[in-house]
């Protein structure tokens, strides 16, 4: 498996990985993963070193994306979103989307991110480090998002930033 950075040509095989990661709204429909994607990108929100695919055998089967984001109350802090993150169903289960998660964990970190911040399955994503985001003082911009699903995995140069997390305006828009 090789994990590298999104490349223009790839869109398409991304747009691919999420339309088939991810369950439609409704038949025939788009899941809105592939519309997200969409809009992040015209909006040139996604940070791209941290956008990353697996390879297997010349094949995009994997996919994770990485936004800017901010912090209400703390405009210094440099936190992105991540997400969405999909495997193609073939592949699920073989360590593509664990390779993906610690791949742009350390592209973050070495772009001196401070952390990242998803809202994810409580027990998938905290084997990479991500606790509850409340705690370090970050809120969710949706009051409604269960607190054990708005997770923040700290990098090295964390500082403590506290407020309310707003992701890049394509979430809200969706």
């Amino acid at each position: 498996m090789l994990i590298r950075r999104e490349r223009a040509e790839d869109v398409e095989p991304i747009r691919r990985v999420h339309r088939e990661a991810f369950d439609p709204p409704a038949a025939g429909e788009e899941p809105v993963e592939v519309a997200l994607l969409d809009a992040l990108r015209a909006d040139g929100d996604l940070v791209d070193p941290c956008c990353l695919v697996a390879e297997l055998d010349r094949e995009v089967v994997g996919h994770v994306a990485v936004s800017h984001a901010s912090v209400e109350g703390a405009p210094e802090a440099r936190v992105v979103g991540l997400g969405p993150i999909g495997v193609l169903p073939a592949h699920q289960g073989e360590g593509v989307g664990a390779a993906l998660m610690h791949a742009t964990l350390a592209a973050a970190d070495a772009l001196g991110v401070e952390g990242v911040v998803l809202l994810g399955h409580e027990t998938w994503y905290p084997r990479f480090g991500f606790t509850p985001a409340a705690p370090e003082g970050l809120g969710p911009s949706v009051p409604t998002w269960p607190s054990v699903n708005f997770m923040l995995r700290r990098l090295h140069a964390w500082s403590g930033p506290r407020g309310t997390f707003h992701y890049a305006p394509a979430f809200a828009r969706l």
